[in-house]
């Protein structure tokens, strides 16, 4: 223990300051165990730990592992079924209904991020997300060690205030840095569901993760409740992008809407990506379209969801169930060229 730990101990206690007290501890205990006094480290950390006392919403920023989220206050776009467990969740945390481990799987893009942000907004709660990138330590046994600090902080998280987010939570519990090393993978998998064993049952937790089908049945024991976001069909993600490009168009005062080409466009592609990706995919037609040119976003759609490179094939979009002036937006070509060569 440096001199200047002890002088910071004695002026928090004198302050008062409680808070930055035992902060300060744990900064101490830290130092001891990297030195090897490991059996003291793990005393002062379990001196804290144990403690019944929160942080208040206004130190969120002296957490290491723990950072609080900004997020839009807008209703997220879901299937029915999807925003049905998601007013679910609200529904069972609110009332302390004993589900508040709850774990949202899917593929990228499909919004198990987003959905967690929203229980947190319909709960008037805090979004407090890990911060993986300072709690997976490529040494030896210093990630597990690291968990038991994150869960700590957990622990000193008012739980009517804030919802915990594990944001791809595979990132520990499948340990991608030593993923070559089974004793140290075993080590941080049974380090995290001991902490999580013994946390304040009250304490909300939702973690996130695309890798659903390599978790271990003994992680996937420990939650409450289990959602599948790959609930997805074709129908709702044309609803859905029929939100996103309106919005997107109110912003840009050239692009005009031409429903019809637009649903035409996504129902002739093979497979539809997910809301996330769907979104940034309108959003770049729209803002990369000529402007000269009030159609041009459904030219740059088709071929981004297509995977094609111009020229568009006037044979393909006449299969497809195109008009001619429908063709005439998509190749850029003038109509009475399009009917010429359909002619042909």
């Amino acid at each position: 223990m440096k001199k200047q730990n002890l002088i910071n101990l004695v002026k928090y206690h004198m302050e008062k300051n409680e808070d930055a007290f035992r902060l300060e501890v744990v900064e101490i205990a830290k130092e001891l165990d990297s030195e090897g006094d490991h059996a003291i480290s793990e005393y002062l950390m379990d001196l804290i730990s144990t403690a019944n006392y929160y942080i208040p919403q206004s130190t969120y920023k002296n957490f290491q592992y723990l950072r609080k989220v900004t997020f839009e206050n807008v209703p997220l776009l879901l299937p029915d079924a999807l925003r049905e467990d998601i007013i679910g969740v609200v529904r069972a945390i609110n009332n302390n209904f004993g589900i508040n481990k709850i774990l949202f799987y899917g593929a990228p893009g499909s919004g198990k991020t987003e959905s967690a942000y929203q229980v947190a907004r319909l709960l008037q709660r805090d979004a407090l997300t890990v911060d993986f990138e300072s709690l997976i330590d490529s040494r030896l046994g210093q990630t597990a060690k690291n968990i038991t600090l994150l869960f700590n902080e957990i622990s000193r998280v008012q739980p009517s205030k804030a919802i915990i987010i594990f944001d791809e939570i595979d990132s520990i519990v499948l340990d991608r840095v030593n993923k070559n090393d089974m004793r140290e993978m075993g080590r941080v998998t049974s380090t995290f569901l001991k902490n999580l064993d013994e946390l304040n049952k009250e304490i909300s937790i939702i973690a996130t993760t695309n890798l659903y089908e390599m978790f271990d049945k003994a992680l996937l024991r420990r939650f409450d409740a289990i959602i599948s976001f790959d609930r997805y069909s074709k129908e709702d993600l044309i609803e859905i992008a029929d939100s996103i490009l309106l919005s997107v168009l109110k912003k840009s005062p050239a692009p005009k809407q031409d429903t019809r080409l637009f649903h035409k466009i996504l129902k002739n592609c093979k497979q539809l990506p997910y809301p996330g990706d769907l979104k940034q995919i309108i959003k770049t037609s729209v803002a990369f379209s000529d402007i000269e040119n009030e159609f041009d976003y459904l030219r740059k759609l088709y071929l981004t969801l297509n995977r094609e490179v111009e020229p568009i094939s006037i044979q393909v979009l006449q299969q497809q169930g195109y008009t001619t002036r429908e063709i005439e937006i998509l190749t850029r070509m003038p109509k009475s060229s399009v009917s010429r060569k359909l002619r042909g």
